[in-house]
């Protein structure tokens, strides 16, 4: 149920649903009418042969005066002398309307629907009663069965002589509404309900198409250009997304040139304001304005790698993450930190390496920064690959969790640069993990501390478990 629900929620679905009902509606529409041009043809060709049986006998009758008497007593195919006393009802229009086009006597003739007994009295009367709980056969129960019906008719002949006749018509079957097979309207609606789904997602597939551009577009802002195909207006939106999508590399582009050049102009003077701080007499002082000298060519070389990292053109290639984060593990250690690599899962990932490496480099000095102890391990579960970074430290509050990866947001209380940094190490790290399909979040320990996540989904390029190409 969950599964057609969320089917009928998507717009492939609701296409499916209107397009099944619109057509089903249009074909069922289409069959009726043409049940019933069938069925009114029926009709009109049995009352023309209703007519030739009755316009034959009356112009028998008119035109053999002296055997008018035997012939009524003999009586014609479905056509007799009435009964006296029969019981009349309603005018039969659509037969007058047939005879007045007849020559003949037959065209001044008047006709109602009588009773049965008045066209056959002497079969009825030899038929025994119905017994209790008698049902009709089934044929007779059929919707398209017509049952036989009686007529009477008043005719006057040439010689002004007035004849009532009875005309019973017997039963006949015929393609109604209700009689059509039902096989065929279940082929139909098989036949209905698959041209739909196929119309449904091929009017559904460039929405798809720009959906997962969308999302893409989040990880590669240098991903290929959507294709311009399919209908006018889909071209035209392929057209406005591949627009966005230069205008946002061109202002990336130009972030980072301006980043660049204000670091490139600021290394001079920052360098001479270094070597002016240098005669400062007053020691404290100095070193005071040094440290501040120090956060500001920080703050330059940070923003100018936060810039760098998401318009990275850096090729992706098969990365054995083990051996990577073995690696960082055992720099970090030789530079005195207490870093341990718990163990691997053997995966080798389609990643950019240089760009992984800042990631996890970036993690684990935070990790030793923080806390003086790392421990790092590699998970794999569900076909997700998960890298966990572990320290023992304080922990953060829940509310700064999600908080600490906007830019130049510093959890550290001080004012120092050194213990706090510039605020922009997560939000590189995120960005830096976006870019290839991961996820990274914090999440408090339990038994104490904080970890960093960095996860790749299922959907992730696998290469070889263990193994890099």
């Amino acid at each position: 149920m969950t599964r057609l629900r969320h089917f009928l929620s998507s717009m492939v679905g609701r296409l499916f649903v209107i397009l099944l009902l619109g057509m089903a509606v249009a074909a069922i529409g289409a069959t009726m009418l043409a049940t019933s041009k069938r069925q009114q043809e029926f009709e009109r060709q049995n009352l023309n042969r209703i007519a030739d049986r009755l316009q034959g006998y009356v112009n028998l009758l008119d035109g053999n005066p002296e055997l008018r008497e035997r012939l009524l007593a003999i009586g014609g195919p479905s056509v007799r002398a009435l009964q006296p006393g029969a019981r009349l009802g309603r005018a039969d229009t659509a037969l007058m309307e047939v005879l007045e086009d007849r020559p003949g006597p037959v065209s001044r003739a008047h006709v109602h629907f009588a009773s049965f007994r008045s066209c056959i009295p002497k079969l009825q009367e030899l038929l025994p009663p119905p017994p209790p709980g008698h049902r009709r056969p089934p044929r007779e129960r059929d919707p398209a069965f017509i049952p036989p019906k009686c007529r009477a008719v008043d005719v006057t002949l040439n010689d002004g002589t007035l004849l009532k006749l009875a005309l019973d018509s017997p039963a006949v079957a015929h393609n109604g509404i209700l009689a059509v097979d039902p096989w065929f309207l279940t082929l139909l609606v098989l036949a209905i309900a698959v041209l739909a789904y196929i119309v449904a997602r091929m009017a559904s597939a460039p929405l798809q198409e720009l959906a997962a551009a969308a999302e893409d577009l989040g990880d590669d802002l240098q991903r290929d250009p959507l294709p311009l195909r399919g209908p006018r207006e889909v071209q035209r939106a392929a057209e406005a997304f591949n627009a966005m999508q230069h205008r946002l590399q061109r202002h990336l582009a130009e972030r980072t040139q301006m980043l660049a050049a204000i670091t490139h102009d600021l290394q001079t003077p920052l360098t001479r304001l270094r070597l002016r701080l240098e005669n400062v007499s007053d020691e404290a002082l100095r070193e005071r304005l040094i440290g501040d000298l120090a956060a500001m060519q920080a703050l330059v070389r940070e923003g100018l790698e936060l810039a760098r990292s998401a318009e990275s053109a850096e090729q992706r290639a098969a990365l054995d993450l083990d051996s990577l984060l073995e690696s960082i593990v055992e720099d970090a250690a030789e530079g005195g930190g207490d870093v341990v690599f718990e163990g691997g899962s053997g995966s080798v990932l389609m990643l950019r390496p240089l760009a992984m490496h800042r990631l996890f480099s970036n993690l684990v000095d935070n990790a030793v920064m923080y806390a003086q102890r790392a421990r790092v391990r590699v998970e794999r579960s569900g076909g997700a690959i998960t890298v966990v970074v572990a320290d023992d430290g304080p922990g953060l509050a829940e509310e700064q969790l999600e908080a600490v990866f906007d830019p130049f947001v510093r959890v550290e209380t001080s004012r120092s640069r050194e213990t706090g940094g510039a605020g922009l190490g997560l939000t590189i790290a995120r960005a830096l993990a976006e870019k290839d399909g991961a996820r990274l979040w914090l999440r408090n320990r339990a038994e104490g501390g904080l970890e960093a996540v960095v996860q790749w989904p299922a959907s992730a390029q696998v290469v070889a478990p263990g193994r890099a190409g």
